[in-house]
């Protein structure tokens, strides 16, 4: 018997007990760097070396974290079930975990690909490599000579995935929305994609902007929500 399908939908919350830094609480990212600056194309253009700085400095910071109790939830999911994570975090703790399906929509910070593709918002996957938690400085070039940037999916960018993400979601027999705002687009509108019959379970101890007679709102850290959420599911 094929085994039912879940489709994740995880956002920095997430990764919050593991010591990252979610964007919009009181105290996160957004408070300290604008987004405008260390998020965007433009801001890419405007400053290179910044930027490749700021993602220096988180990929060092991540060297140094480890998945929680929610990623390993998450990746134990798939000892019963058909698992699919489509993750908004530009981490790798849901590898590190043990989840072995993962979309990532915003990008990884661990990999980087050459500038040239930006102009067209189009990029070969077979330029992107991974570089671990090294960091790359202005002048470090790809392959094709052009300057290396972080393989991360800023404001003003494409969401090239987004895509294959709606149809895993339009396919599930559950969702399931972990740690995330819900309210960056295209991320924040795939839950309407989820079948009219499939159950959508939200765990974040915050009110979550979308209504839904289809959805049970878990109030509840990452990592505790993860067992209410089995129990529920069985």
């Amino acid at each position: 018997m094929a085994k039912r399908k879940i489709a994740v939908l995880t956002g920095a919350g997430v990764s919050a007990e593991s010591g990252i830094s979610t964007f919009r609480d009181n105290g996160g990212l957004w408070d300290r760097f604008d987004p405008q600056v260390v998020a965007s194309i433009q801001g890419w253009h405007q400053d290179r070396k910044l930027l490749l700085d700021f993602y220096n400095l988180r990929r060092a910071q991540l060297a140094d974290v480890e998945p929680n109790a929610a990623h390993k939830a998450i990746a134990a999911l798939e000892d019963d079930y058909d698992v699919t994570v489509i993750t908004q975090n530009v981490d790798n703790l849901h590898e590190r975990a043990g989840s072995t399906r993962i979309i990532h929509l915003h990008g990884e910070l661990t990999k980087v690909r050459p500038e040239s593709g930006i102009y067209d918002r189009t990029y070969s996957e077979a330029e992107v490599f991974d570089i671990g938690y090294e960091p790359v400085h202005l002048g470090d070039k790809a392959p094709n000579g052009s300057q290396l940037r972080p393989h991360i999916v800023w404001f003003g960018e494409a969401v090239p995935k987004i895509e294959q993400a709606i149809d895993i979601v339009s396919r599930a027999d559950i969702l399931l929305i972990i740690g995330t705002s819900l309210s960056v687009y295209p991320a924040a509108g795939l839950y309407r994609y989820a079948p009219p019959q499939a159950p959508i379970y939200i765990i974040d101890p915050q009110d979550v902007p979308i209504h839904d007679s289809r959805i049970t709102h878990i109030r509840s850290v990452a990592s505790a929500g993860m067992a209410r959420f089995r129990e529920l599911i069985g």
